[in-house]
């Protein structure tokens, strides 16, 4: 794999897996953005879980990308469907459509970023 691309990959992933880390305090910070009405404390508190826990292995997996590549590809594809059913959500009610600059967009563009550095499979050794 290209150095550059490689480099790229795991920059990628750390911002990415800190975006997930940071869940929680965006739902706080930008309501209209990241928090879906009505609010559901239960239903947050597992989304952040999941999105906290899956930040901390994209993290773990900037140090060894290629050995990291079906948990990557799976990052890449559940967050694009992810943010396509979001985009459909906040489309079909007025009160959302804020996550159309919010969530919407960061999942869509992280599954296509990771999706344009992640190579397929690993190159054999």
């Amino acid at each position: 794999m290209n150095p550059r691309r490689l480099q790229a990959l795991r920059v990628s992933l750390l911002v990415f897996g800190s975006v997930c880390i940071a869940l929680g305090p965006l739902m706080l910070l930008w309501p209209a953005g990241w928090r879906w009405e009505p609010h559901h404390a239960h239903y947050e508190q597992m989304m952040v879980g999941v999105y906290f826990t899956l930040g901390v292995f994209l993290l773990l997996a900037a140090r060894e990308p290629l050995h990291h590549l079906s948990l990557i590809w799976f990052f890449v594809w559940s967050t694009g469907v992810h943010g396509s059913i979001m985009a459909v959500q906040a489309l079909s009610g007025s009160q959302h459509h804020g996550h159309l600059l919010g969530d919407v967009p960061a999942l869509l563009i992280a599954a296509a970023v990771l999706g344009t550095l992640t190579p397929r499979r690993a190159a054999s050794e």
